[in-house]
């Protein structure tokens, strides 16, 4: 049974922090009428629909590989689509901003569920934590001197081993790409039941079903991180931007990527001459086990850096923002995550 991931489900806003909630959050109550959806992605678009089946429709603003919600214009049938919507599933953190601001001017009363509020949520990491721990000790858990004494679980050596990938080269533990972190998405998708169980009691107890048939799949993913983490434990490996940072630091992976290089892709910008070299010079130098690249954000630059990797025989990973077409958000991470275990293993 999926726990509630906010201390109070009555009022979504309270999924949020009172200074970062943006101006639309609003409590649901019921409603009459037909249940719409309005997600700011199709990856959110797909989780919504994961936990709504056929009792809702739900319509996701971007679909399109090459609309980059961190700079996309929202029409105004974008803003009618949101302000008429009985629910709206956006992404947060800077990400899809333009959700954000429609919500502050014309949607003030639609309830809202935001992904990244969700980030770090008791539910979201505890429950992650309890399913590695089971999955990784099965064999050995049940020994009281296995089980994880004081001595074990404190010791410095074992607390640094998580250090390569939450600290190092870890472009700011604020990180706006919550999709690429799975037990984030089951959170959004229990708080997406809560609410639709609040606009739509009589199907209450459905919603929470989905839900946690959702949660139960995302274990598929979170099963693969951890066997990388198991196997290749902070093995080094480099990304063309962050957006995959959750699926690194997940498989407690070291990202050696300059934090200027990654950071000048994300943003549009042109990284400086040495940042491009310290980067080069990475798969030159067979630093790294892995490139992580985002197909969706190309240019001259990213495309030599790809070109320098596969000189060097170095295991290129594609990563993308959207969901490609045909596939649902499960699919998609667990085909990432497979995808960036059998990169570790060839290299």
């Amino acid at each position: 049974m999926i726990g509630l991931t906010c201390a109070a489900a009555l009022a979504l806003s309270a999924c949020s922090s009172d200074s970062d909630a943006p101006a639309g959050s609003a409590a649901a109550t019921a409603v009459d009428g037909p249940i719409t959806i309005v997600a700011s992605t199709n990856v959110w678009g797909s989780v919504a629909e994961a936990v709504a089946g056929d009792l809702a429709t739900v319509d996701s603003i971007i679909a399109d590989p090459s609309a980059d919600p961190h700079s996309y214009e929202a029409s105004a049938g974008d803003a009618a689509k949101v302000a008429e919507a009985s629910l709206v599933v956006y992404n947060g953190g800077g990400y899809d901003e333009f959700i954000e601001d429609i919500l502050g001017t014309e949607g003030k009363n639609v309830p809202s569920v935001n992904a990244y509020d969700l980030l770090g949520s008791d539910h979201a990491h505890d429950d992650a934590a309890a399913h590695e721990d089971t999955a990784a000790h099965e064999d050995t858990a049940g020994t009281d001197d296995t089980a994880g004494t004081d001595d074990t679980a404190g010791t410095d050596d074992t607390a640094g081993t998580d250090e390569p990938s939450a600290d190092s080269h870890s472009h700011g533990t604020d990180n706006e790409h919550v999709w690429y972190d799975a037990e984030v998405a089951a959170a959004t998708a229990e708080s997406i039941a809560d609410t639709l169980g609040q606009l739509d009691p009589e199907n209450a107890a459905q919603y929470t079903a989905n839900a946690e048939v959702f949660h139960d799949q995302v274990h598929a993913i979170t099963d693969v991180t951890a066997t990388i983490a198991a196997d290749h434990a902070a093995a080094p490996v480099a990304q063309t931007e962050p957006i995959a940072h959750y699926l690194v630091q997940e498989a407690g992976l070291d990202d050696k990527t300059p934090e200027d290089f990654a950071n000048a892709i994300e943003e549009g910008n042109d990284p400086s001459p040495a940042s491009i070299a310290q980067t080069r010079d990475l798969f030159t130098s067979k630093s790294v086990q892995v490139l992580v690249y985002n197909i969706q954000t190309v240019d001259s630059v990213t495309e030599d850096i790809r070109s320098t990797a596969e000189a060097a025989g170095i295991p290129v990973v594609e990563v993308t923002e959207t969901l490609p077409e045909g596939m649902t958000y499960i699919q998609w991470q667990t085909k990432a995550a497979e995808d960036l275990q059998a990169a570790l293993s060839a290299s």
